[in-house]
């Protein structure tokens, strides 16, 4: 039974049989999701977690016995995944089977590139091939449920969370939203070899203040509905079955309690027809927030906000809520509405029918090569190439005798993963010093050194609990003497290749920082490198903009790698080399310091707009990369763009058309982009807002014909005025080009 082929009465009906025949805790343990831990021997659990790693499986096991655990998540093992479905099955007096998520965020088996970097593809196509490689991994061990896309909108890079988002821009964030799920779920929920899509965080985590993770968040409606929403509602409208709460506060009210949220947004002016999970503990913690005077009422006033189900480590506060029931703490209706909600899923995901896992399949699926080409091309596309002078890049193998590879993260294999990943094999993954070694071929030698030791956090990751996520430096390591090795070894070089970035653990969930800064001595040893006059090109590896401010003054090519994967090494040298030409853009304004965040392009003109760009004394306000921001080994010209017609009605379309050419000597990748500027209305408007883009390959001295259609979707927006959703008759300006500081290329008129 899958979603494509019982229609919806039949779930239901099926569903509310079973509904009726259960009590109250038989209820409430279907809106329980437990972890299951089960850490490597010898690994310490993080004392925060305040977690016994022997006794918190018991309690989970008790409850299986009972019937009382509707989802368990972090385990990938098929074999252990088997069990414990037939222990719930066994144990539940109706048969009900577990439903099983993972953060299956970039991958399972085949890491991808991090989703930040997947959306510098701009290629929704690429994120739905490569969100249903690791769909296709994660069903084959038993998973059926992820808890991705993260869709919140991230404008503060000082937030570590930025990494598994889409950056800045609602319009780009909605696109890869809707990719991901359609990647993840296929065309219904319940699609063979696919699994449930929970997008997150609802909503507005990613503007937490002072981009400190978890800390409260204060959002007017305009920014909500215009900024934080459509990605949310882009997932929804692709089909997502799943949608997570938020941990922090929202305008005071914490998000897995807020109805406003779950009940008026989510499902009443959204029709969402599936099923709301807490993050982590949530509903326990609005207890911590001073929300919920204890767990009976904390699980009460999360139900009816609409949070069907609780993620919880230990102790649910949804286990209290038959005693809630009984005081009229909560309510009958809303329990029974949560619960079918879930059973629904269950039916639709084809659970009741085929509960466990082929695991001889399931190893077979994960060792699939042509996963392992979908993570080396999407790494590919989803580089970006932020400078290269004197066309540096790429680099012609023949013409080399020597390339010295230096930094650390060139060599680390767990680092080229990036963070959120728990199933991986490193044995396969390829770093950049391989993917170098092998494409250089014989005839160059590759010389590498680490040059500076790895930096350690001031406090440490919660992930480092999991072996191999705390970076450490060979035995014995000199750092003096690695540093002047470095130098020697690019002096001796034709050719120099600096990785440079964050270590893994530096960035993600609970992962904020204070500041942009490349860690520890890296810049130290960029600057020695480069003044070796030894050409050198600049691969950073992160998830957030950095404070490149000098090596974008000095180093000759800079190449934006983030984190790219599995074969991300290879990825990376067929970059280097020419076999592929850059094409991705960055999904985010990069700026010169921390000091000037947030910073996007889609800001209002304000007043003086004409000193836009001096509104600091000291720098400039403007950012060192636009958004959009990417160069290639093409050349592209814009040809006269045409906006036709020159005036329509408020309901009216235009379409705006512009010839694109490839004057360079190499086939390469363009994402020509289409923004909007309203000049006049019932509100302000941003100087100019993402509306449109395409990724189009276009070879050597040949042109292409790229078309936008520009309608209401486009031109409607949240007015806090009105408080609805409007359509003003205003001119509008139209630019098209290469980034967000594309030239105007037209306009038209919209009429009353």
């Amino acid at each position: 039974m899958s979603g494509s082929s019982t229609s919806h009465t039949d779930v239901t009906a099926r569903a509310e049989e079973l509904l009726a025949a259960m009590t109250p805790a038989e209820k409430a343990g279907q809106l329980t999701q437990y972890f299951f831990f089960s850490l490597p021997e010898g690994e310490a659990v993080d004392p925060a977690l305040g977690l016994d790693i022997q006794e918190q499986p018991r309690e989970v096991d008790a409850a299986l016995g009972r019937g009382e655990v509707g989802s368990l998540l972090f385990m990938t093992d098929p074999a252990r995944i088997n069990q414990l479905q037939r222990r719930a099955i066994e144990g539940n007096r109706h048969g009900i089977p577990l439903l099983f998520g993972f953060d299956v965020i970039h991958g399972l088996r085949t890491i991808l590139p991090v989703p930040i970097a997947l959306a510098a593809s701009w290629d929704p196509a690429t994120i739905e091939r490569g969100q249903a490689v690791a769909a296709r991994e994660a069903r084959s061990v038993g998973i059926r449920w992820t808890f991705a896309p993260m869709v919140d909108i991230a404008r503060d890079p000082r937030w570590g969370r930025m990494i598994e988002g889409a950056g800045e821009d609602p319009y780009l964030g909605a696109a890869v939203a809707a990719a991901q799920v359609r990647g993840f779920q296929g065309d219904a929920l319940g699609a063979a070899e696919h699994i449930m899509a929970g997008p997150k965080h609802f909503a507005g985590y990613g503007y937490a203040i002072g981009g400190r993770d978890y800390d409260e968040v204060n959002l007017a409606d305009a920014e909500l509905f215009n900024v934080v929403l459509p990605p949310f509602e882009a997932a929804i409208r692709a089909g997502a079955g799943n949608v997570m709460t938020a941990y922090m506060d929202l305008n005071g009210i914490p998000a897995t309690a807020s109805h406003w949220l779950f009940t008026d947004v989510l499902r009443t002016t959204w029709g969402f027809d599936g099923f709301v999970v807490s993050d982590a503990n949530a509903v326990r913690n609005l207890t911590t927030h001073g929300f919920a005077p204890d767990l009976p009422a904390a699980g009460a006033r999360a139900l009816a906000a609409g949070t069907d189900m609780e993620m919880v480590i230990t102790d649910p506060a949804f286990a209290h809520l038959p005693e809630a029931l009984e005081s009229g703490l909560a309510g009958s209706a809303d329990l029974d509405a949560a619960v079918l909600r879930v059973l629904e899923a269950k039916i639709r995901l084809g659970l009741f029918d085929d509960p466990y896992v082929d695991e001889d399949r399931a190893h077979e699926v994960l060792a699939d090569p042509q996963h392992r080409e979908v993570a080396r091309v999407a790494a590919e596309r989803s580089a970006v190439l932020l400078k290269n002078e004197d066309d540096l890049l790429p680099l012609d193998a023949a013409a080399l005798d020597s390339i010295a590879v230096i930094g650390p993260l060139a060599a680390s294999k767990r680092d080229t993963l990036g963070p959120w990943v728990f199933d991986f094999d490193l044995d396969e993954t390829v770093t950049v010093l391989d993917g170098i070694r092998g494409a250089a071929g014989d005839g160059v030698r590759v010389e590498y050194a680490q040059g500076v030791p790895v930096v350690q956090r001031t406090f440490p990751s919660m992930f480092d609990m999991f072996g191999g996520n705390r970076p450490e430096d060979p035995e014995g390591f000199d750092p003096d003497a690695a540093f002047a090795e470095a130098v020697r070894t690019a002096t001796d070089a034709d050719v120099a290749v600096v990785v440079v970035g964050e270590w893994q653990n530096m960035i993600g969930e609970a992962a904020s920082r204070s500041s942009l800064d490349l860690p520890g001595r890296q810049l130290e040893l960029l600057e020695a490198v480069v003044a070796t006059g030894t050409p050198t090109v600049v691969l950073v590896m992160n998830g957030r903009p950095l404070d490149l401010r000098w090596a974008a003054e000095h180093a000759p090519a800079i190449l934006d790698v983030w984190y790219p994967g599995t074969r991300g090494g290879e990825a990376v040298a067929n970059l280097l080399f020419g076999t592929t030409s850059p094409g991705g853009k960055l999904p985010f304004s990069w700026p010169r310091t921390v000091g000037q965040v947030p910073m996007i392009y889609a800001h209002t003109r304000s007043h003086e707009p004409e000193n836009q760009q001096r509104r600091y004394w000291d720098e400039a306000s403007t950012p060192l990369f636009p958004f959009g921001h990417g160069l290639s080994y093409g050349r592209f010209e814009y040809g006269a763009a045409t906006v036709e017609p020159a005036s329509v009605p408020l309901d009216g379309t235009v379409t705006v058309a512009v010839e694109v050419t490839n004057t360079g000597d190499r086939t390469a990748d363009e994402v020509v982009q289409l923004y909007l500027h309203q000049r006049h209305g019932t509100a302000s408007r941003p100087v100019r807002e993402l509306k449109g883009f395409q990724r189009v390959t276009v070879e050597a001295g040949a042109s292409t014909r790229v078309e936008f259609e520009v309608g209401p979707d486009e031109r409607r927006y949240w007015n806090a005025a009105v408080r609805d959703h409007v359509l003003d008759a205003s001119a509008f300006d139209v630019f098209v080009g290469g980034d967000s500081i594309a030239p105007q290329v037209g306009s038209f008129e919209v009429t009353a």
